[in-house]
C-alpha cells in the first residue's frame, strides 16, 4: 500500500472554559490514502472543524502526531509548516473567503504566484479549473457578481490551484439551499476525483457523506 496522504496518531485538543476543561478530540487515529475521498461525519459542534485545523496546520495547542505527506508536521517549525500547508494542501470553507476586489480568475491566480507559479502559468491553469466548473462565462466577474453557488466554485477552484495532494473541505455546501449545495458538491467530488487529489470532507449531511469513498464518524471526541 502507498503512502498515506495524511496520517494522524493520538491526535488530542482541549480547552479550558470557565476554569473547566472540555476534551474536543480525545486520541484521533486517522490515515487518508492517495486519491481517496473521506467523509467526517458528525453534528455541529463534535469537533470535525477543529480536527481540520489541526490537519490543516492552522493552530497549534494539539497533542498527537500529524504526518502530511510522510513528513512529520509535528517537529516542523512555523516557516516549514507553512511550506509544507502551501505544497500539499488545499481548503475549502462553508463561506468562499473570496477577496471582494479580485475577479474570480484573479482569486485562483494569487495563491499560484505565492507558490512561484509564472503569470501565464497561473492564468491558463485557474482558466482551466473554472472552465471545468461552468464558470467560463464568469471569470472576470468579482465575487458580489457572482450567486452563492458560483461564489464557491471559485473557491474549490482556489484550493485546487496548486494541485494539493489532499483538499480540507469544512462543509462546504453548508452554506447553500440544497439544490445548489447538491449540483456544487458533485462538481467537487468529480473535479477532485480528476485531480487524483484525496479529501477529508467534514460534514453532517449523511446523504452527501454517502457519496465519498468511505465514512467516518466524530463522536465524543473519537472516531468510529
Amino acid at each position: 500500500m502507498s503512502e498515506p496522504v495524511v496520517r494522524i496518531t493520538q491526535l488530542k485538543r482541549s480547552f479550558e472554559q470557565g476554569g473547566v476543561r472540555i476534551d474536543v478530540l480525545r486520541g484521533i487515529d486517522l490515515a487518508v490514502q492517495p486519491g481517496e475521498i473521506v467523509a467526517l461525519l458528525g453534528p455541529s459542534g463534535s469537533g470535525k472543524s477543529t480536527m481540520l485545523q489541526a490537519i490543516g496546520l492552522l493552530e497549534g495547542g494539539f497533542e498527537g502526531r500529524i504526518e502530511i505527506a510522510g513528513t512529520d508536521a509535528s517537529a516542523l517549525n512555523g516557516d516549514d509548516r507553512t511550506t509544507l500547508r502551501r505544497d500539499h494542501l488545499g481548503f475549502v470553507y462553508q463561506f468562499h473567503h473570496l477577496l471582494p476586489d479580485f475577479t474570480a480568475i484573479e482569486n485562483v491566480i494569487l495563491p499560484q504566484l505565492v507558490a512561484d507559479k509564472t503569470h501565464g502559468e497561473a492564468q491558463a491553469r485557474a482558466s482551466e479549473l473554472l472552465v471545468a466548473l461552468g464558470l467560463g462565462q464568469r471569470l472576470d466577474h468579482r465575487p458580489s457578481q457572482l450567486s452563492g453557488g458560483e461564489q464557491q466554485r471559485v473557491a474549490v477552484a482556489r484550493a485546487l490551484a496548486n494541485k494539493p495532494q489532499l483538499v480540507l473541505a469544512d462543509e462546504p455546501t453548508g452554506n447553500l439551499d440544497e439544490a445548489t449545495a447538491d449540483r456544487v458538491f458533485g462538481e467537487f467530488l468529480k473535479l477532485v476525483r480528476g485531480e487524483g487529489s484525496a479529501a477529508l470532507v467534514a460534514t453532517h449531511n449523511e446523504r452527501l457523506a454517502l457519496a465519498m469513498d468511505r465514512v467516518v464518524r466524530l463522536h465524543d471526541g473519537k472516531l468510529e
